[in-house]
């Protein structure tokens, strides 16, 4: 039975992601592990206008809105998720995670003056074709009543004893180009400073090489707000976005869409970068 653990705000996350390090070394993943039973919540929670004001601006929300941005409250809920995943209890290793999916239900336009209690938990393991995903769930309620949902995947490599199926080949035509997007070589850095999510593949060339990237990247929940707010996704709304490939800094990407889908890829078409689909719900 899940335990609810009740703090009095959201921790920190620059010592969690340091803590989560840390322990990465000590930890083998494997399928069959079991997760922490805790529930992580803090109520009364506000929101501070400065840090939204400059989420917004990283990621090219109108800062005038009156409502906040679908993607805002993963964030305002990823230092929870951060120190459940960096428990010793969490099976997997915090370093090397790769965030693969996210979905997100919202029930309503949230407004940044609201007072929401935000609870984060470790829903289930699942085996995967090349290791074993985490799957983090966020939930924002107000007065009681739940209004906003997030559903993560995140990947921890290791060999496996399964087949690897063969992944299906995208035949379809690709979406219509929108926009296409200059990214500087600071970006990471600048939604760092906004998001407080400071991992060292985002940040500089050389950190990033430490991980086997040739240059910084992008962060993905910053590649899926950009997109998001390029859709103008707002109200009763369902949203469903898989990571692709990474976007390297600096470096040029083309947003695409039609109906309810929406890509990020790169300008020659050669690769795909996001995938996603935004669904309005009935009020």
């Amino acid at each position: 039975m899940t335990r609810t653990v009740t703090l009095d705000a959201v921790p920190s996350l620059l010592p969690l992601m340091l803590r989560g390090a840390a322990l990465s070394p000590f930890k083998r993943p494997r399928q069959g592990a079991s997760l922490p039973d805790t529930r992580l919540a803090v109520p009364g929670l506000r929101v501070a206008q400065n840090h939204l004001t400059a989420y917004e601006r990283a990621c090219g929300f109108a800062t005038e809105r009156p409502e906040l941005p679908v993607t805002y409250p993963h964030i305002l809920g990823f230092p929870l998720a951060m120190r459940l995943m960096s428990q010793r209890a969490f099976p997997l290793p915090v370093l090397g995670l790769v965030h693969t999916s996210i979905e997100i239900t919202q029930q309503r336009d949230l407004s940044p003056t609201e007072t929401f209690e935000l609870a984060v938990h470790a829903q289930e393991l699942r085996p995967h074709r090349r290791g074993t995903e985490a799957v983090v769930v966020t939930e924002l309620h107000a007065e009681g009543v739940p209004v906003w949902q997030s559903t993560s995947t995140y990947l921890a490599r290791h060999r496996t004893s399964a087949p690897t199926a063969e992944q299906p080949q995208n035949s379809a035509d690709p979406l219509p180009e929108l926009a296409r997007w200059q990214l500087s070589d600071d970006l990471g850095r600048r939604y760092a400073a906004a998001s407080g999510d400071r991992n060292p593949i985002h940040l500089h060339p050389l950190t990033a090489r430490l991980f086997g990237f040739p240059r910084a990247i992008a962060h993905g929940m910053w590649t899926v707000a950009r997109c998001l707010a390029e859709h103008k996704a707002r109200g009763p709304v369902h949203v469903q976005a898989r990571f692709k490939a990474p976007v390297l800094l600096p470096g040029e990407v083309t947003y695409a869409e039609q109906g309810p889908a929406f890509e990020l890829r790169s300008p020659d078409g050669s690769r795909t970068h996001v995938t996603g689909e935004v669904h309005e719900l009935a009020d």
